[in-house]
């Protein structure tokens, strides 16, 4: 589903975020992707979707060449590909369900947009996806009602109504407690199960990497350091992919 074949990505400064990667990501797998800060993980998943450029290699999803495409074509693409971000990216003045409908705008009529006049086929599909994450009752409320972990399932929703093959979440926990990160990850599990969406998470806590992903892939230096089962990694693999330096967890987070 997902090939990388000797990728590397280096900025205009010269900052080498990836160096030579080769890894395949079958459709369906939930993968967490851990590393220091700066080691590339971000870099890793925001080349999936063309949010950035590669320098060098080939990646290919589902038979697709991403650097070839642009225009019309690279919407069509993305529009097979969620992106949750950290900082949930949500309009908060409005409510959670036109929150949701945003994810048709790309295949709206300008008239449509203009008016906010959403087919009643995509307000179905909204509530739908909100059922999934389990806050179908939040649908009218205002998002900035709302608390962060319900916001982040406002944006797996919204992400869910675009009907994806593949979900890319960058730190999407990171701002959540210990209690509600559990119940986003929970979320992630069961669509990724359930639907067989491809997930792959870039996290800081290795505990939750551990605990949800099937496999995991460390990341050091812009290079692949581990790339196996979760149930396979042990402290030295750890010590390999973090350098010595202690890895985050949620243990002890208030």
């Amino acid at each position: 589903m997902i090939k990388f074949e000797n990728v590397s990505k280096v900025y205009p400064n010269g900052y080498k975020g990836l160096n030579n990667v080769s890894l395949e990501i079958e459709q369906g797998e939930f993968v967490a992707i851990i590393g220091l800060s700066g080691a590339g993980k971000s870099t890793l998943i925001r080349t999936i979707n063309r949010m950035h450029d590669i320098s060098e290699g080939k990646l290919t999803v589902d038979g697709v060449s991403v650097n070839s495409l642009k225009g019309k074509s690279l919407r069509k693409f993305r529009r097979g590909i969620g992106m949750i971000f950290q900082s949930f990216n949500l309009v908060t003045r409005t409510t959670v369900i036109k929150n949701v409908l945003t994810s048709n705008i790309p295949d709206m009529p300008f008239w449509r947009v203009l008016l906010g006049a959403y087919p009643e086929s995509n307000k179905v599909a909204a509530l739908e996806a909100l059922d999934k994450v389990g806050i179908l009752d939040k649908a009218y409320t205002r998002v900035d009602q709302l608390s962060g972990g319900q916001q982040q399932r406002v944006a797996l929703a919204r992400t869910l109504a675009q009907n994806p093959k593949i979900i890319l979440a960058d730190e999407p926990v990171a701002a959540l407690d210990p209690v509600t990160a559990k119940q986003v990850m929970n979320d992630f599990r069961r669509i990724n199960r359930e639907m067989n969406i491809s997930v792959l998470i870039n996290i800081h806590h290795v505990d939750l990497a551990l605990e949800y992903a099937d496999r995991v892939i460390g990341v050091k230096g812009g290079e692949i350091v581990y790339d196996g089962p979760s149930k396979e990694v042990t402290s030295e693999i750890l010590d390999r992919i973090y350098g010595g330096q202690e890895p985050d967890t949620m243990e002890g987070i208030q």
